[in-house]
């Protein structure tokens, strides 16, 4: 989910970047320094879209550079566990399918892909249903809900699972399918008793 977020910071300001309007030079450094930052409160730092210093800056001696306390609104992208997200498959493989959501990526295990045995075919690339025959490649658009959150320090080591595992998720297609639903064999009608008088 997105969000727009403000915080306060201390920023640094070299020489080369004192002008008229230190607001837009304080901008220019958050943008550089924050953009692509993940947290684990805040999520994704996706942009930065304003910035201004609040008051006069300190200087610290032996530090040609001026600090000043700002004010910084950001857009954030948090994954949020039981979330809906729309997305394109990005890469197939043995083990699931990635789905790019937002500024990150999520695995779909093969187990999560649908409510049907999914095998991966090597030559579509992507998976196929035994049963339903719905199929998932690269480039499909779904709809998926994440079931597990681990954001650490880099978007690259921060994982997303999702599931596509029940009615209204996976490809927009698969709604239009008919359900293939076995029949339970019917079972052996049981013998009717010996009859006979008890003596």
């Amino acid at each position: 989910m997105y969000f727009i977020t403000k915080i306060r910071d201390t920023i640094r300001v070299p020489p080369t970047k004192f002008s008229s309007n230190l607001d837009k030079s304080i901008l220019d450094i958050c943008r550089e320094d924050m953009e692509g930052l993940t947290d684990a409160e805040i999520g994704i730092v996706v942009a930065v879209t304003d910035a201004h210093k609040l008051g006069e800056g300190k200087i610290i001696p032996g530090d040609a550079s001026a600090y000043f306390d700002s004010e910084i609104s950001l857009l954030t992208y948090k994954p949020i566990v039981n979330e809906v997200v729309e997305g394109a498959i990005t890469e197939a493989t043995e083990f699931g399918a990635f789905i790019k959501t937002g500024p990150v990526e999520g695995l779909i295990h093969v187990s999560q892909i649908a409510d049907d045995f999914v095998s991966y075919d090597a030559q579509l690339p992507g998976f196929v249903g035994r049963d339903t025959k719905k199929t998932l490649k690269i480039g499909d658009q779904v709809v998926a809900r994440i079931v597990s959150v681990s954001m650490k320090n880099t978007v690259a080591d921060s994982k997303i699972g999702l599931t596509m595992r029940q009615p209204g998720l996976g490809k927009k297609e698969w709604a239009k399918l008919k359900t293939v639903v076995k029949t339970p064999k019917s079972a052996k009608p049981k013998s009717a008793p010996k009859g006979g008088d008890e003596a």
